[in-house]
């Protein structure tokens, strides 16, 4: 008994210092374990801001926004549509933060009307105008669009679609607007009238440079700038991206050498 009494006497600090150094090593392990789901969990927690884009800019947008992600990861959902279009819904409430539009006559209306932060807008892009055919050799200069040996012209809206009131500024410079008028096809957008183009629907359209810059197949005329206005398009931060970190950063963004070398790519002009 005694012997039994002096086991357990001399045996429970072993016991409690066993314990600690179990209770030290969860410990240790613990905060190894934390710091990797933090490290795991990180990128979810990247900033995200939600950006309305003119439909001219869908190739461009969807390149400079891959490597926006790449250099800040923060990322940019994109939806895309004809600027008046994208106003309208402005107006209406959706929850864009900013704003690429195909003009600067809507980001500085938004302004004016208290959707958009003054002093944000600036041009990100001056975009060009050209004559496309789906056939290699069909398009050789503007005798293929004076000569009207063509039963179709898609061009975008000209009341939403700031690509297609330059279109049609373009027929009327030439004095065709009227020749031409019963043939023309409108798209909603500047995407749907290069897909009415694309897919045969129509043998010709006058679509954004930026939609056939660089594609193999195809002939196209661009046509020279004084026969429109210029296509100034303008970026603005909404109001509701007013306090959004992620909004400014894209918006920094797209001023950056790395985005206006992606912008010209597609065709367009830039003052970087």
């Amino acid at each position: 008994m005694p012997r039994h009494g002096s086991f357990g006497l001399t045996d429970a600090p072993r016991a409690g210092g066993a314990t600690r150094r179990i209770a030290s090593r969860w410990l240790a392990q613990s905060a190894v374990l934390l710091t990797a789901l933090t490290i795991a969990v990180s990128p979810s927690l990247a900033a995200s801001t939600r950006v309305a884009v003119a439909a001219n800019f869908t190739e461009a947008a969807q390149e400079i926004a891959a490597a926006f992600t790449a250099a800040t990861g923060d990322t940019a959902e994109l939806s895309f549509g004809s600027t008046g279009t994208l106003y309208t819904q402005i107006s209406q409430g959706a929850p864009y933060e900013v704003f690429l539009a195909a003009d600067a006559e809507r980001p500085a209306k938004a302004i004016a009307e208290g959707l958009a932060v003054a002093g944000s807008r600036f041009t990100y892009a001056t975009g060009r105008l050209v004559l496309y055919s789906a056939e290699p050799s069909r398009v050789t200069g503007k005798a293929t669009l004076t000569e009207g040996a063509f039963d179709r012209l898609a061009i975008a809206n000209p009341a939403t679609a700031p690509y297609g009131a330059a279109a049609v500024a373009v027929l009327q410079a030439l004095g065709l607007y009227e020749a031409v008028r019963p043939k023309l096809v409108q798209g909603t957008s500047i995407a749907q009238a290069y897909q009415f183009v694309a897919t045969g629907n129509a043998e010709l359209g006058l679509v954004a440079l930026s939609q056939v810059a660089g594609k193999p197949g195809g002939s196209h005329w661009t046509v020279p700038a004084e026969l429109h206005a210029p296509i100034d398009q303008d970026a603005v931060l909404l109001e509701a991206g007013r306090n959004s970190a992620a909004a400014k950063a894209f918006l920094d963004f797209l001023k950056s050498q790395e985005a206006a070398a992606i912008i010209r790519r597609y065709g367009y002009e830039t003052g970087a």
